[in-house]
């Protein structure tokens, strides 16, 4: 298997458990300082690589009254600011091709939605800016299907690529995840990553908002870890019920300690055994 630098950091191969999170969205520099200098504690306490998550703008909202976040030039902005304080590498959704060589000025890590990820413009534009990416199965694609996206973003020149499993549609509002797709997106020769607070998500099970079941987060994600994987996505909020987007599966900062132990233990098994 191939592994993909992200910063200072390598994913991958026998390297640390990579953990990507943050809030959902960039609601105020305040929330993103203080997500980020728990997570860089508990990271560092437990020996996990830590890359910090927020976006600057989240384009798919049920509603046309969800709160999108700043903006691509306001959100950037403080992205770096939580880069210079924390000194970690940062990643954040781009929905654009314009985006793509934007964030690149700043983050370390691009990251394709779940909803683009067949589009080629998006996934060539990303690959250009010579950046890893990180690019979520669509939760209407077979994990075989994402074969193909690997190879767009090698045909561009870029090798850099991690896949990311965020659950399947099943019915309507509603998400599953098949566990086979891990090792088959590993079986591609590069890194997987799980989503394990997306892959509980209610799309538009609200009405003019998404739900969630935050309580399933945990116990998948210790599934994904038996399986096998390189690292874990997870948004985090220090009152997840009163965030503004992704409420509902964004998992409590202070619970973040506990659910990576386990998560770590099954992890270092899987690996060895």
């Amino acid at each position: 298997m191939r592994t993909v630098q992200i910063g200072n950091l390598t994913v991958g191969g026998n390297n640390p458990l990579l953990l990507i999170a943050g809030p959902c969205v960039i609601e105020s520099l305040d929330l993103l300082f203080e997500v980020c200098e728990k997570m860089v504690e508990v990271t560092n306490k437990l020996g996990i690589s830590y890359v910090f998550k927020a976006s600057f703008d989240k384009a798919n909202r049920s509603s046309i009254n969800g709160f999108r976040g700043p903006g691509i030039e306001k959100g950037l902005e403080m992205l770096s600011e939580v880069k210079k304080r924390y000194g970690v590498p940062v990643v954040t959704d781009v929905h654009e091709t314009s985006h793509c060589f934007e964030a690149a000025k700043v983050v370390d890590l691009l990251q394709i939605p779940a909803f683009l990820a067949r589009q080629t413009d998006l996934i060539i534009a990303a690959a250009e800016t010579g950046l890893p990416v990180n690019i979520k199965k669509g939760q209407f694609m077979a994990p075989w299907d994402m074969a193909n996206v690997v190879t767009k973003m090698e045909e561009s020149g870029n090798p850099n690529v991690m896949l990311c499993e965020r659950g399947s549609s099943f019915g309507y509002n509603n998400l599953v995840v098949d566990m086979r797709g891990l090792p088959i997106m590993r079986d591609l020769g590069v890194p997987v990553i799980f989503d394990a607070t997306h892959s509980v998500q209610r799309p538009g099970g609200n009405g003019t908002s998404t739900g969630g079941d935050r309580q399933f987060v945990a116990p998948l994600m210790r599934a994904a870890a038996a399986m096998g994987i390189d690292g874990i996505f997870a948004e985090v909020h220090p009152d997840p019920d009163k965030g503004l987007s992704d409420g509902p599966n964004m998992l409590r900062l202070d619970a973040i300690e506990e659910i990576l132990t386990k998560v770590l233990a099954i992890h270092e098994i899987s690996r060895n055994g």
